[in-house]
Order: structure tokens, then C-alpha cells, then sequence
């Protein structure tokens, strides 16, 4: 096999199949052995330099730099327990958010930029919720701004919606390490705002993208290849809310082929959504005609 130089567009699918990988940081060519470069003692001073330091003239060492967010400093039956009461005591979303975003209990709040607390309308009838922001949601502050946004507002535009039609949250608000899934402890935390932000929108209809929302939300165990296109209860006080669940964007921009699925499960939210619409002929604000 020949080696050779990448071409500039070679150069650019690398960078795009390390973006779509949640790589962020450039390393080196070549392996540095750090544990030895530690194990090396630090140069003695010259001993003139020595003599010629006196005490007054030595300058303390700089306090080293604060942590940027604060870490989760208490345990995790602790942070829900507190997750809990503060969720519940927001009358608004907007306190809700200042809630959020003074709460330490979830650890990942230390590894992320910024809080993502939500998008679109909150006075919409439907309500989307999806996995975790991505490291372009955690630059802008807002959930599905990247690829994946952009492919929802094709399935939204699909069937005549729009952001300003829709309200969109995720089952954790902070960006995990690296895009990962988000552990069952760190959504356990952070389920009591995700709930009472439900109820203080009051969607008629939610829809549930991906299997950490879908099991989470509705209390699943199945795949979501199983749990597709099938509607759910979600219980919301004294109401039951009918949630549909369906694929992750971001699945389908690993699985293309899948993108019919998903279409499909769009044209039942579309026909529910419908139903809707013509039992309320006086509310015409979100037609899907």
C-alpha cells in the first residue's frame, strides 16, 4: 500500500468522522511517557541564585485558579431528595431555570459549558424530549442546534410544524463527557426539574426521542427499536398525557436507512395532533392543514 499525503477533502472527512465521534481535543503525534516526565526531580538552583534570594525578596506562589462550575459535593440520595424539593417549589419555568442552574447535585454540571434548559415554545402543545446536549447545544445554550437539531426541524417541517409550534427539553441539561449516555444516576437527579418542567408546560402530547428518554420518562425496559411508534401514558398529576416515542435524530444520522421509521412515526404525531386540532376548532394557532 502507498502512503500519501491526505487531499484537502480527505483532510475534512477525517475532522467530520471526529466531530460525529464527539472528539474535541487535538494530541500529539507521538506517545508521551507522562508517568516518567513526573517521575523526574526538579533541577537543583544554582547555588549562587540561592545565596543571592533572601527571604523578603521571594515571591509566594500564585493560589491556583478556580474551578469553572462547581462539582456535586453531596450524595446521590441526598442530590435527588433535593432535586426533588427544589423542582417543586418553581412555580414558573423561569424559576425553574434559576433553580436548575443554582443546583451542585449533578456532577455533570462540573464538566459542562452551560446549562441547556430548553427551546421553542413553552405554551406549544407538544412537547419533545430528547437525550442530552451536544457539544454544539453546550456552546449555544439551546437543545438540537447541530446536526440532529437541524434533521428535527426537516421532521418537523415534514409535517407542517416548526420550533415556534413545539417545546424541547432534554432528560438531563448538562453536556456528559464526550456525548456519552448519561448514567441512570445522573438522570435520576435530574428527573424531578425534567418533571415538573412537563407540568408546568402542560403539553397535550410529548414525544420521546431515543431510549434514554422514552425508559426514563415511561418506565420501559425494551429497546427503542421495540418501543417505536407505539403511544405511551405519561402520568402528569391528576392527567394523562399521551407520549409517543420514537428514534434520536442523531441515531438516524447513523442509520439513514431507519429515517422511514421515524417518518412513520411522525405521521402518526402528525394524524393524533390533527384529532386534536379539530376537537379545539376554535384554536387555529398550530394548524398542521
Amino acid at each position: 500500500m502507498i502512503n500519501h499525503a491526505p487531499s484537502p477533502a480527505e483532510k475534512l472527512q477525517i475532522l467530520e468522522f471526529y466531530a460525529a465521534a464527539g472528539i474535541d481535543l487535538a494530541v500529539d503525534d507521538e506517545a508521551i511517557d507522562r508517568l516518567a516526565a513526573k517521575a523526574e526531580p526538579p533541577p537543583a538552583p544554582a547555588p549562587q541564585a540561592a545565596e543571592q534570594t533572601s527571604r523578603k525578596e521571594r515571591v509566594p506562589p500564585a493560589a491556583p485558579s478556580p474551578a469553572p462550575r462547581a462539582a456535586a459535593t453531596i450524595a446521590p440520595d441526598e442530590a435527588v431528595m433535593q432535586a426533588r424539593e427544589m423542582a417543586a417549589s418553581a412555580p414558573d419555568l423561569t424559576t425553574l431555570e434559576a433553580l436548575l442552574e443554582g443546583f451542585n447535585g449533578c456532577a455533570l454540571k462540573s464538566t459542562a459549558s452551560r446549562l441547556v434548559f430548553a427551546d421553542g415554545n413553552p405554551e406549544a402543545r407538544i412537547m419533545i424530549i430528547g437525550e442530552a446536549p451536544g457539544r454544539e447545544e453546550d456552546e449555544v445554550g439551546r437543545p438540537f442546534v447541530g446536526r440532529a437539531g437541524q434533521l428535527l426541524d426537516r421532521m418537523l417541517s415534514a409535517i407542517r410544524l416548526d420550533r415556534n409550534q413545539v417545546y424541547i427539553a432534554n432528560t438531563v441539561p448538562w453536556r456528559p463527557p464526550g456525548n456519552r449516555t448519561p448514567t441512570p444516576q445522573e438522570i435520576a437527579v435530574c428527573q424531578p426539574f425534567l418533571a415538573r418542567q412537563i407540568a408546568l408546560c402542560g403539553p397535550d402530547l410529548i414525544v420521546t426521542m431515543g431510549a434514554p428518554a422514552t425508559q426514563t420518562l415511561l418506565n420501559q425496559k425494551e429497546g427503542i427499536l421495540r418501543m417505536r411508534g407505539r403511544w405511551f401514558d405519561y402520568a402528569c398529576g391528576a392527567r394523562v398525557i399521551p407520549a409517543l416515542a420514537t428514534l434520536h435524530p442523531a441515531y438516524l444520522l447513523r442509520q439513514p436507512a431507519q429515517k422511514a421509521l421515524a417518518w412513520r412515526d411522525f405521521r402518526a404525531l402528525q394524524i393524533k395532533f390533527g384529532g386534536l386540532q379539530a376537537s379545539r376548532p376554535g384554536d387555529s394557532s398550530q394548524s398542521t392543514s
